[in-house]
């Protein structure tokens, strides 16, 4: 057999690291990205100990962890009242890694710096792909690619998903807007990853291993509602609660406009009957767009990759891809509920509801809390390239859209 050709279709976070897995397994990969540069335009991004040994497989571990882990991880009420803390000790004692938070940037730097120059073409987009029985002819804005397999990483309002999945109903508002932003940390005390609670409206502090600040903070919105001024917004709603946040948001006045991040919460209006059709294949976003609030989009859309990366050492590309749906349909449209679920109670804004909230929210014992996301956290990506191949069954994946 000789060597085969991936496509790529995105040049983010899943579709470098696929590109990276595949060429550890002998691929020749074209990754195309729509985008002209990669910019550091972006914000942060925990790795959480499941991400982590994904990328501790492809090799990307040591680059990653520079840097200090995350020291700890809790949630607060406004005024400063903690409902519930955990040191990172308690991560790594747990899942044997401890969780740690970069800015995308710099997780697109290093997955980007592991590939060959030729690899990624900026400037890029691919606009379909056809079915050529043993192959797939990719159309690009450069012109026709043919591949062996296309791995669908174009995000959010993936256009290849629309394709293959026609019928689909595509995305759902999810009824919250964000801010996402990055400041300095110098000066500050030490911080740990903390979320605070209100009624509707939550505020998140996360320091950065490169020791900045990566904060974001979500409200109830109505669809379209923009406002115009971010900066006396996000200060007419979080300027009263406990510090750090003011001195964090006087630090966001001083940031250029466009590096702060704004934007409605959406996900699939379903779970898509399936992640693959012939030699197409979706990951992250593009397969199942899931809400911010276990901080797990990046990190599923990283064990996406590496897993397609492993079933595509099989010769039998349709069997590779039927056995990636097998793998990760039910897995990540259970964390997609988990997700949404947690931000319904979020967005509770009755006083007496979000009462009810933070004391169970207070009750429940650390250890019970962490062994809540066991499944999530646990996961263990599979044998790295120098195992054998996987035996496939060409048979076609069964799928259920309830689970």
């Amino acid at each position: 057999m000789g060597v085969r050709h991936a496509v790529v279709a995105g040049g983010g976070i899943g579709g470098l690291t696929v590109a990276v897995a595949l060429r550890r397994r002998g691929w020749r990969v074209t990754v195309c990205e729509r985008a002209a540069e990669f910019t550091g335009i972006g914000a942060g991004i925990v790795l959480a100990p499941n991400a982590l040994r994904a990328l501790d497989s492809i090799g990307l571990g040591p680059v990653l962890r520079a840097g200090d882990a995350l020291p700890g991880a809790g949630l607060r009420t406004p005024d400063g009242r903690w409902l519930s803390r955990s040191d990172g000790g308690a991560l790594s004692a747990r899942y044997g890694l401890p969780a740690r938070a970069v800015h995308r940037g710099f997780l697109i730097a290093a997955l980007a710096d592991a590939l060959p120059a030729d690899v990624v073409h900026l400037g890029v987009s691919v606009t379909g792909v056809d079915d050529a029985g043993d192959s797939a002819i990719v159309r690009t804005s450069a012109g026709d690619l043919r591949a062996d397999v296309v791995l669908a990483a174009d995000g959010i309002r993936s256009s290849l998903r629309r394709q293959l999945f026609p019928q689909h109903p595509g995305l759902r508002r999810a009824g919250e807007a964000g801010w996402r932003a990055v400041v300095p940390g110098e000066g500050l005390p030490p911080q740990v990853a903390a979320e605070t609670w209100g009624r509707g409206e939550r505020f998140g502090v996360v320091p950065l291993a490169d020791g900045r600040i990566y904060l974001y903070a979500t409200a109830t919105a109505e669809p379209g509602g923009r406002p115009i001024d971010h900066h006396a917004e996000l200060v007419r709603r979080f300027s009263a609660w406990h510090d750090p946040i003011p001195a964090l948001l006087d630090r966001l006045e001083r940031l250029d406009p466009a590096d702060v991040l704004h934007h409605d919460f959406c996900e699939l209006a379903a779970p898509l009957p399936g992640f693959h059709a012939g030699r197409v294949v979706l990951l992250g976003d593009a397969a199942h767009a899931m809400t911010p609030n276990m901080g797990q989009g990046g990190c599923q859309a990283i064990e996406d990759a590496v897993v397609a990366a492993h079933l595509l050492a099989s010769e039998n590309v349709p069997a590779a891809l039927a056995a990636c749906t097998r793998a990760r349909y039910r897995r990540t449209n259970r964390i997609s509920r988990l997700s949404r679920r947690i931000g319904e109670l979020v967005q509770l804004s009755h006083p007496l509801a979000t009462s009810i909230r933070n004391l169970a929210v207070r009750a429940t014992p650390q250890a019970l809390s962490l062994r809540a996301l066991d499944t999530v956290l646990g996961w263990t990506p599979p044998p790295g390239p120098d195992r054998e191949a996987p035996a496939l069954s060409s048979a076609p994946a069964p799928v259920n859209v309830n689970v």
